[in-house]
């Protein structure tokens, strides 16, 4: 699907309308560029933790609650308090205007934060506070520790990008929610090592076949 300037449409994973900059407890998701499994060695682990960690100091709005590394994701919970409502409601990244906008002559389109602009993937800036922003500093830092490691410790390098363009949220929105997605956070380990749909579920499924089928023959 394309856009009305012909540009190819990428649908917004956000909720429309909702302030992204409100006080309150989110669930993000933020997934390794082609699910590949860079997240394993402890030495990437480590340091991917300590930018979670360091997240609370560079923004003072926040609070970091429950975070697990997955071989080719991260999952976490991140509290924004005592933060002042945002005037563009959103939290996104503020966007270009329409192609052909004349910056002088269009008094509508100015740099402002207000700014609705048309495409999402050539961002001015983040709103200050805001999950996006939060996010999108989480990446760049990662992506910049990582690539410097890859020169200097051989870490494996990584095509084009570390990160997915993208980051999954959830808005949690009562206290029996928060609950279960801390619960399910903490348990995503154990999960993925019995999920068939991983390699290491997979590798236990098969050792289970085998042993099934001794069993069966020496039966």
């Amino acid at each position: 699907m394309r856009d009305e300037y012909g540009r190819p449409y990428r649908r917004s994973l956000r909720v429309p309308k909702y302030d992204y900059a409100a006080d309150g407890a989110y669930f993000v998701t933020v997934c390794v560029q082609w699910r590949e499994h860079l997240l394993d060695p402890e030495p990437v682990r480590a340091m991917v933790q300590q930018t979670w960690d360091d997240l609370a100091t560079r923004f003072k709005n926040i609070a970091l609650d429950e975070f697990v590394i997955m071989p080719n994701h991260v999952h976490g919970i991140i509290w924004i308090v005592d933060n002042a409502p945002s005037q563009s409601r959103r939290g996104e990244s503020c966007i270009r205007p329409p192609r052909g906008a004349n910056w002088s002559r269009d008094a509508n389109w100015s740099r402002d934060a207000n700014c609705p602009g048309d495409h999402k993937d050539r961002p001015y800036g983040t709103l200050a506070g805001s999950i996006g922003r939060i996010i999108q500093a989480f990446k760049s830092i990662t992506t910049d520790q990582y690539i410097r490691a890859v020169k200097s410790h051989q870490w494996p390098p990584f095509p084009g990008r570390l990160w997915q363009r993208n980051y999954y949220e959830r808005i949690i929105r009562n206290d029996a929610e928060l609950h279960e997605t801390r619960r399910s956070t903490h348990d995503n380990p154990v999960n993925w090592a019995i999920d068939p749909e991983t390699p290491e579920g997979q590798t236990r499924v098969s050792a289970r076949l085998v042993v099934s089928i001794a069993t069966a023959i020496c039966d």
